[in-house]
This record gives structure tokens, C-alpha cells and sequence, in this order.
């Protein structure tokens, strides 16, 4: 015990300021750089995977096509949208709308019973930091305790050869983040050709990927955890949406406190005093500088560095782990195991139908869609005892197949159709198509100026994909 105990000495030894490095400002409001050290443990694992996991996603799914179409591409310059290889249109903006909304249905509810746990695990502001920037950092200028040294040391040729590499480095990833992003706005087969051509042939193009490279770079590299902690709208958000049964990384103050250095062979139940030793390894390892012992915080990310250093720490003093856990407010108050309560379980089944419906809403969208509209100050005319209108149509083939289509009138009967083309209209998979077509009455069937009718659109097989509802135009009469 005589080792540990002169460990955690001179960790704090080392550390002559960790006392008042709770938070990212001091006393007067001033911004202090935060040291992380390099948390190891089983949730830091977790998340490794996890990340990793997320950034092969990131790197991978712009090349996947699904029926030759890009799996997400979200084009809003010029209003191309796929999403799981399916093509979304302006026509299909309602859906996008709602999935909108059920996103941030589903994002509140998650965290009024899960907490901030998106912050930790699945946020690309913290895995990009975390995973990427700060793992490079470690490499190159060593762990907490190092990285110190070379801040308040001297520019000397180490630091300039340090901070030269490591800023060089984050300006290439930064670079390659950009020329990713923008594969899910334009594809990657602009990207590659925009790169092949140059900035001549694309300068504002060019001035828009170096733009955002260095947003990259200013986040990532001087911002950081301020992105969480002051810029974030749901880091404030969280504060009005969890309550005692929230999950979220807590201190057992009941089980810690009062807390105490620790010295060997002591008793310390009997002597009064709780599990928390006071080694401050769980501000250490906190990115954003936190002292979680202090109760749940708005700058908390449940990024779980905190419990891997606890438990390393009361298995190093043989007390039991989780002194710092996944728990909930009112189960450390009351000290009992914790259970899904009803409101939980009812979350999770809303939840799980909003996920539904939406999927139903994009399932239920159609593979066609048509529309007949008459031009712009166009009216009938008569000939030959019939009455005759011109209508323009789209069609919207949704689908990834090719269709042939053939135009009938549903309602009213008798119509006679004139095409100004072939009648069977061939439509790619995702093609918009436009043309015009005659549809006559005989004078005695339209007993109206203005008469309802039903255009229906069939394929090869007869089978009826979309239907249309307008009006059709016919002399005034009097009837009496």
C-alpha cells in the first residue's frame, strides 16, 4: 500500500493546480486549457469500438451505392436527396419534415430516460475529438502530465518541432473531414473531379472546402470542449429535460463521502469517512474538466472517463467499484438498485413507434407520382362536336425500375386521349418526365363549365400507380 499511496502523492505532486481546475474558466471568467489524461478502462473500450465503428460509417458510405444510387446524399443545392438509396424529391418534403420532428421527439425522450449519453458515445463533435485529435495529441506530445510541461516550457526547437507536427497534422485531417462531408452533399465523383481540376477551374468551390477546413481546425483544435459546454443547444436543452430517474454518470456522495486521503491500514467506516479517497483522478480525466463529485453538471458529457479512472483507483485500495456509475439521482439518494420504472418503459415503446411510423411513412411514399395541370391561361376549345382541353403532365418515377405507362381518364367516361408522342410512355428508374396531351368530350357529356375529372397513370401490367384529380373546362350554360 505504501506504493499506491506514494502514487497518488505524486500525481498531485505533478498536478500543483488541479485543485481549482474544476470547469474551463477560473475566478475571473478567464478561459483554462484542459489536460485530459488518457483514460483506460472497460467504458473506455466501449467507446473506442464504438467510435471506430461510427468513423469507418463516415469514411466508407459515400462510396456505397444501393441500385447504382448513393446510399445518403443530401444535395440541397440542387435538391437531390437519397437516403438509404432511395431518392426523396420536393414532392416527398413532408416526410423529411416529420422525420425531423420525430428525430427531435426521439432525441428528447431518449435523454428525459438516458440522459446526455448521445454527448459521450454517438456525437461527431466528441468522437472526432476524442478518437481522432486527441488520440494524435497523445502521440505526439505525450499524455497529460507531459503536454503541461511543454506548454509552459519555452519555444524551444522541441516545442516548435512538437506543436508544428501535431498543427500540420490537424490541418490534413481537417482537410479530409471537409472533402468527406462534402461527398454526402454532392457525391463523391464530384469531389474527386473538383480535386482533379483545381481550384482555377472551381474557385468557389475551392474557397468553400477551405472555409470549412478551417472551421475544422479552429474547433478541433482551439475550441473544443467549448463546442460542448457553450456553443451546443443540447447541452442547455438537457438541463430542463432530466429529473431524479434520469440515467446519467453519477457519484455515490452517500457512499463516498466524507471524503478523505487515504492511509493504510486504516478503518475508515470507523473512523467516519466514506470510499472517496480525494485522488482527483476523476477530474483529471475529464474533457471537459469537471469535477463530477460535485453533483450532475450541464458540462457532464457522460463520456464515462470518470468511472474507468474511480474503479482503477478503489481496485488499486481494494474497496468495491462504482463509486462513480451509470445511476440515477433518486437511486443514489435512496440507495436502491436501480430498476426501469414505468415512465421508462412507456418512453421506450413510444420511441419505438415513432420509429415505426416514420419507417411506414417512408415504406407508404409511392413509386410514382403524376400530375396533370393546365398551362397558364389556357382554356378548351371546340371541334368537331367535341370539347377539347390540354393538360401538362409530370411523372415522377420514385422507383430505381424503368416503367412504361399508358394515361386514362377514370372520371368522367368516354374521353379520347391524344398524345404528342407515342402513347406508352417509357420512364426511367428516377426520371422526371414532362410532356402534353389532348383530352376531348363529346359537347353532350360535360354538362359543366367547370367538370371534376380522375386521370389515372397504368403500367405494362394494367395495374393502376397513381391517379390525379383536376378540372376540366367546357362552354358556360344556362340551365334554367
Amino acid at each position: 500500500m505504501n506504493t499506491q499511496s506514494n502514487s497518488f502523492q505524486a500525481l498531485e505532486k505533478n498536478d500543483e493546480n488541479f485543485r481549482n481546475s474544476v470547469g474551463t474558466m477560473d475566478e475571473t471568467g478567464k478561459r483554462k486549457w484542459v489536460y485530459p489524461r488518457k483514460p483506460k478502462g472497460k467504458f473506455t473500450n466501449y467507446r473506442n469500438y464504438t467510435s471506430f465503428f461510427l468513423l469507418a460509417l463516415f469514411f466508407v458510405l459515400p462510396f456505397v451505392k444501393i441500385n447504382h444510387n448513393p446510399f445518403l446524399l443530401l444535395n440541397v443545392i440542387d435538391r437531390k436527396f437519397f437516403i438509404f438509396g432511395q431518392p426523396f424529391y420536393l414532392q416527398d418534403f413532408f416526410i423529411l419534415a416529420l422525420g425531423a420532428v420525430t428525430s427531435v421527439i426521439f432525441v428528447m425522450l431518449f435523454t428525459v430516460v438516458f440522459g446526455r449519453i448521445f454527448c459521450g458515445w454517438l456525437c461527431p463533435q466528441t468522437i472526432f475529438m476524442e478518437s481522432v485529435f486527441r488520440k494524435i495529441e497523445y502521440l505526439i506530445e505525450g499524455d497529460r502530465n507531459k503536454q503541461i510541461k511543454l506548454d509552459r516550457q519555452e519555444w524551444n526547437s522541441e516545442k516548435i518541432r512538437k506543436r508544428l507536427l501535431k498543427w500540420s497534422v490537424f490541418v490534413l485531417i481537417s482537410v479530409v473531414i471537409t472533402n468527406f462531408m462534402f461527398m454526402y452533399i454532392v457525391g463523391y465523383e464530384e469531389v474527386f473531379r473538383i480535386i482533379s481540376q483545381g481550384p482555377a477551374e472551381n474557385p468557389f468551390k475551392f474557397i468553400a472546402m477551405v472555409a470549412f477546413t478551417l472551421i475544422f481546425y479552429f474547433v478541433f483544435t482551439w475550441l473544443r470542449e467549448q463546442v460542448c459546454t457553450l456553443v451546443c443547444p443540447y447541452g442547455r436543452l438537457q438541463g430542463v429535460l432530466i429529473d431524479k430517474n434520469t440515467i446519467n454518470v453519477y457519484y455515490d456522495f452517500k457512499r463516498g463521502e466524507n471524503r478523505s486521503k487515504w492511509r493504510n491500514n486504516e478503518d475508515r467506516k470507523t473512523a467516519g469517512k466514506g470510499d472517496c479517497i480525494d485522488c482527483n483522478q476523476c477530474v483529471i480525466v475529464c474533457p471537459t474538466g469537471i469535477d463530477i463529485r460535485n453533483g450532475q453538471q450541464l458540462e457532464c458529457v457522460n463520456c464515462t472517463a470518470c468511472i474507468d479512472a474511480c474503479d482503477q483507483v478503489m481496485e488499486k485500495v481494494g474497496l468495491p467499484k462504482g463509486l462513480i456509475r451509470y445511476a440515477t439521482e433518486a437511486e443514489i439518494e435512496n440507495q436502491e438498485k436501480f430498476t426501469f420504472t414505468s415512465r421508462m418503459k412507456a418512453t421506450a415503446i413510444f420511441l419505438f413507434l415513432l420509429i415505426g411510423f416514420l419507417g411506414f411513412l417512408m415504406y407508404d411514399r409511392g413509386s410514382m407520382e403524376a400530375k396533370f395541370i393546365k398551362p397558364a391561361g389556357s382554356t378548351f376549345f371546340v371541334k368537331n362536336g367535341k370539347i377539347t382541353n390540354t393538360f401538362i403532365y409530370t411523372l415522377l418515377n420514385k422507383s430505381n425500375e424503368n416503367k412504361t405507362l399508358t394515361i386514362k381518364v377514370l372520371n368522367p367516361e368516354n374521353a379520347e386521349i391524344q398524345y404528342f408522342g407515342n402513347e406508352k410512355i417509357i420512364l426511367k428508374g428516377d426520371q422526371i418526365l414532362k410532356g402534353n396531351i389532348n383530352i376531348s368530350f363529346p359537347e353532350k357529356e360535360i354538362k359543366f363549365s367547370k367538370q371534376n375529372m380522375t386521370i389515372g397513370v397504368f403500367d405494362e401490367k394494367g395495374n393502376l400507380v397513381d391517379s390525379f384529380d383536376t378540372i376540366f373546362e367546357g362552354p358556360f350554360q344556362l340551365v334554367l
